[in-house]
């Protein structure tokens, strides 16, 4: 029984050090595009500021249980992606709970966030709100595809759905890492990463450039702080994945900063250079490259 109350622990301890990364690393990339295009941009405490200010807030306004059930869900989705795989690979403090799941249940977790927040925005009662789940759906379940066969392909290829041992056939050199041991199943599913992380060009829910509404409107005071909350984890949770699964995995924090940082950037850097794609250009853009990329990943292996 201890020994589960101090795993409890050190996984607390794992989220408490990632929310605080992603909170600060968000305002840094969000300062350099502004840098970039000629402004000061915000400071990098904000992302505490404007937490603390609608956690501080109450709201009587009432759509029903489903609607403020959609932030929780989504958040749930994020903290558990984060602590079924092991952050700190070797590191006894920081397997959080890798050794209770497999690869298919951190898979699960990806869409149960984005499913959570679909039925939220169902019924929210706004007329835009069906557009909004049908094209976040249909993008993730697009994007989602490529990923699918690039994880057949590797566990084919290390013969373990386990993350930590895939982490482990990865260690001792770079060369070792699946990027080089199978690029095919690497570029799938950085196919599908882009895809998954909702920037541009696949910022096709919010539309910020056609409807102005959208999910920072419709939800207010703690709710809009839970989704802000999980708007610097659930990136970060789906980035460990990849790095875990792709790049080596991460054996300190200094290294999991630095893998994480720049995997994270790889969407800011298209998004930055690409505008806005349509609805049917997203997944169009999936089963055009991400699908036949992945199907030839497995025939490789």
């Amino acid at each position: 029984m201890s020994f589960e109350w101090i795993q409890i622990a050190w996984a607390l301890l794992t989220l408490f050090i990632v929310i605080n990364y992603g909170l600060i690393m968000t305002a840094v990339i969000q300062k350099i595009g502004a840098r970039v295009g000629g402004r000061y941009g915000i400071p990098v405490w904000q992302n505490y500021i404007d937490l603390i200010k609608n956690f501080s807030l109450r709201s009587k306004i009432h759509h029903g249980v489903m609607f403020y059930l959609g932030p929780v869900f989504r958040l749930t989705g994020g903290i558990g992606l984060l602590l079924f795989v092991p952050t700190i690979y070797g590191s006894v403090m920081h397997q959080n709970f890798s050794y209770s799941g497999d690869l298919i249940l951190a898979l699960y977790f990806v869409f149960f966030g984005t499913l959570g927040m679909a039925l939220g925005a169902g019924e929210s009662g706004h007329p835009h709100a069906a557009i909004g789940v049908s094209r976040g759906l249909s993008q993730v379940t697009m994007a989602e595809l490529p990923l699918a066969l690039a994880v057949y392909s590797m566990t084919l290829q290390y013969g373990t759905l386990n993350i930590t041992d895939i982490v482990a056939a990865q260690q001792g050199s770079i060369f070792n890492w699946t990027l080089f041991t199978n690029p095919l199943a690497t570029t799938a599913a950085m196919i599908a990463f882009v895809g998954t992380m909702m920037r541009s060009p696949f910022d096709v829910v919010l539309a910020p450039q056609e409807i102005p509404i959208g999910p920072p409107t419709e939800y207010h005071s703690a709710y809009l702080a839970l989704m802000q909350t999980n708007r610097v984890l659930y990136p970060i949770a789906k980035t460990v994945i990849f790095m875990n699964l792709f790049f080596g995995g991460a054996t300190n924090w200094f290294e999991f900063a630095i893998k994480i940082f720049a995997l994270y950037m790889v969407s800011v850097v298209v998004g930055v250079v690409h505008p806005r794609f349509r609805v049917e250009q997203s997944i169009g853009f999936f089963l055009k490259w991400g699908l036949p990329v992945g199907v030839l990943s497995i025939l490789v292996v």
